[in-house]
């Protein structure tokens, strides 16, 4: 792969030769395929454990995924293994409230659970791993201010199943003029892409030195509205796909100049081979995934907590903002949230086979056994949920959302399980 010349002449100097002569050979090496379990099961035949994830794991070759039934009933989600270091973040860090591990108290004793936000969540990878480590009585708010990716954040999330899961399409001003606190956001900030070049030879076309400027001011923009919106003690965990200093070392000393942000260390093991601060004279504690070093494509991150201590009368404030259905709350705060479509139906189930299963995420009409029953009825793929039909006894009207359906035409004649039942 021809990569740009500006590129390749500024990070040999961030990188130095050693790092930068191991990532250019890591463009002749396979890329890396993982996936993240939603719960712990055998392990995926050939696959190999996230080191820093214990429900992710590699898989020795790229499957079919759009034909596995059992991704698109939220079984496993398709991620990329740097950012699962999301998942040792949060068990690993000192939260604000106490503890670690990922579970969240309840900040306003029974009245309701923790709030966090992941600003900048499309297409839903670090949403749905976050949700997975909160206790089904904390509040996640995921959003994603361009419409069409918003979409794509939808599908993943209602997908993944888990409750008090919100999908909302606004900018990040819009968060700060709501008045919403939370005690923790992701910001996985839009970037210039780097770490993606390896992966989406696309991004490689897109890439220039104007647009690195006008990306890392963007993130100060993005980190500023954030940062408003951060409970004091809160936690923000700042991320790109990007290499340069400019984008990540240098507005993380921004932050922690302009707001006085403590930075926090996460342990990590030195058979990882993450890197860390390329920028000369800064050695805060932050995290740098390097293709052909790590097993993973390009990943900066780095966790940074506000001062204070966790005010109870900020928190009952933002209580009473979302006190009734969060849908009406979140209307009159200003921010546009995305219904869900009605996916799943309490009523009976119907089993339909690897090519039903197909044919159903197809959209394509089906007919089911004589025998089933009547009506709207849930059917299922290895005991798992698909959606819902309405069956006539001639036929199954599909009630599969639309946008979501498969559209290649390939048929496959044989299921190949990514993951073991």
């Amino acid at each position: 792969m021809e990569l740009p010349e500006a590129f390749v002449r500024y990070t040999r100097e961030v990188m130095g030769e050693d790092r930068f002569a191991r990532y250019l050979a890591a463009f002749d090496e396979e890329t890396p395929v993982s996936i993240r379990l939603a719960h712990p099961r055998p392990l995926p035949k050939g696959g190999e454990v996230v080191p820093w994830c214990p429900l992710g794991y590699y898989l020795p070759e790229r499957p079919n995924f759009t034909f596995d039934p059992l991704l698109h009933a939220g079984c496993y989600y398709v991620q990329e293994a740097a950012s699962m270091f999301l998942h040792h973040i949060l068990t690993e860090t000192p939260l604000p409230w106490g503890g670690a591990g990922g579970r969240l108290p309840l900040p306003w004793g029974g009245d309701g659970g923790g709030l966090s936000l992941d600003l900048c969540a499309a297409p839903g990878g670090k949403s749905t791993l976050l949700r997975s480590l909160l206790p089904d009585d904390c509040i996640l708010f995921s959003n994603e201010p361009v419409r069409n990716r918003a979409q794509v954040l939808l599908e993943n999330v209602t997908k993944w199943g888990y409750p008090r899961h919100y999908v909302t399409n606004n900018y990040p001003r819009d968060y700060r003029r709501s008045k919403l606190k939370f005690d923790l956001i992701l910001c996985d900030v839009p970037c210039s892409g780097e770490g993606m070049f390896r992966k989406d030879p696309q991004t490689v076309s897109e890439w220039s030195p104007q647009n690195v400027e006008k990306c890392w001011q963007l993130q100060r923009d993005i980190v500023s509205d954030a940062w408003a919106c951060l409970n004091d003690g809160g936690l923000l965990i700042y991320s790109t796909c990007t290499f340069n200093t400019k984008e990540n070392e240098e507005n993380v000393r921004w932050m922690q100049q302009t707001f006085d942000a403590e930075i926090l260390p996460v342990s990590v093991r030195p058979e990882w081979n993450i890197q860390g601060s390329l920028l000369p004279d800064f050695h805060a504690p932050v995290y740098r995934f390097i293709p052909g070093i790590t097993r993973s494509e390009g990943l900066f991150v780095c966790v940074l907590r506000k001062g204070g201590t966790p005010s109870p009368s900020s928190r009952k404030h933002t209580h009473s903002l979302l006190s009734g259905p969060v849908p009406s709350a979140v209307a009159k705060l200003g921010l546009s949230l995305l219904e869900p479509p009605a996916l799943h139906v309490d009523g009976p189930c119907v089993e339909l086979t690897y090519q039903q299963a197909v044919a159903y995420l197809r959209r394509e009409s089906l007919t089911l056994p004589p025998d089933a029953p009547r009506g709207l009825v849930e059917v299922t793929f290895h005991g798992h949920r698909l959606g819902t039909v309405k069956n006539l006894g001639s036929r199954a009207n599909n009630l599969y959302p639309k946008e979501w359906r498969i559209k290649s035409t390939y048929v496959p004649q044989t299921y190949q399980p990514v993951i073991i039942e």
